[in-house]
């Protein structure tokens, strides 16, 4: 069996947590990756390690030793609660004073409890009549990427892993963060613009979790890729689907059913903490 190292972050990890981890794992060896960040090395399985982490706020990850990033050649990710702080439909119904009702049904689409497609029409059709400079006004004003994600991309391309970011948002906001992070590809929505305001509908094919996959599924295919040479970060119920098609997947601050379905879960470290589980 492959030697396996545990690795423990958050936002600070006390070292008398670290020391119990340690203990609880067996390992031989704890090292420091980033002061928030630590590897156990040869650890062992324990019930007892996710409880003692999720009452300490910390991250736990058993990864194999043998993992390494430069393995890697294609990272996708959701944008809206993922790499970005914002959920962008819920900011811009916000303009228009019909927040609450749109972030009600964004909440309930995430969980996975409607159908996303449908869902999403409901949702745009509510913004109809909006000056299409509240978008911009989204973009500059409410927009933050999440803690972590410029060093995370950055990570990747040191190990020259290509990126695609893949949104049932809009094309406004992923073009944008495109030319601003210096992403290598973006699948998104277009909402449809007429006399300078939102109509309510949208332009072309809905980009759901369906419409992730196969822009995933596309590019690796043109990188002549493995499923194992995938990475992919997801938060809600609609990530699902091209989340599985990875090789390793992150639940990144997620709902319980993308934590439950992920090969791990960060909900206390920010975005590089992706970095963390790869040698």
């Amino acid at each position: 069996m492959a030697a396996m190292n545990l690795i423990i972050q958050g936002a600070e990890v006390a070292t008398p947590d670290l020391k119990q981890l340690a203990k609880l794992a067996g390992a031989s060896a704890i090292e420091a990756i980033t002061p928030a960040a630590f590897r156990l090395r040869d650890a062992s399985a324990s019930k007892d390690i996710a409880p003692y982490c999720e009452q300490a706020k910390l991250d736990c990850a058993f990864v194999p030793e043998e993992r390494k990033l430069a393995d890697f050649g294609l990272a996708v990710m959701d944008m809206d609660s993922t790499l970005v702080a914002i959920e962008t439909i819920d900011e811009i119904a916000d303009m228009v004073g019909v927040k609450p009702k749109v972030a009600a049904i964004t909440a309930a689409a995430m969980r996975g409890e409607l159908d996303y497609a449908a869902s999403l029409r409901e949702r745009v059709a509510l913004l109809a009549g909006l000056d299409e400079a509240a978008l911009l006004r989204v973009y500059e004003e409410r927009m933050r990427l999440n803690p972590g994600a410029e060093a995370m991309l950055a990570g990747f391309k040191r190990a020259r892993i290509k990126t695609l970011l893949v949104s049932g948002g809009f094309t406004f906001y992923t073009e944008r963060l495109k030319a601003r992070l210096g992403l290598d590809r973006t699948r998104s929505n277009t909402l449809e613009v007429r006399g300078g305001k939102l109509t309510g509908k949208l332009v072309g094919e809905i980009v759901d979790a369906e419409g992730k996959f196969s822009a995933l599924v596309q590019m690796r295919d043109e990188l002549k890729l493995a499923r194992g040479q995938i990475i992919a970060i997801g938060d809600g119920a609609n990530d699902l689907r091209f989340m599985a098609e990875a090789g390793v997947s992150i639940a990144y601050h997620a709902k319980p059913v993308v934590r439950a379905q992920a090969t791990h879960a960060l909900s206390y470290a920010g975005l590089d903490g992706a970095l963390n589980l790869f040698n």
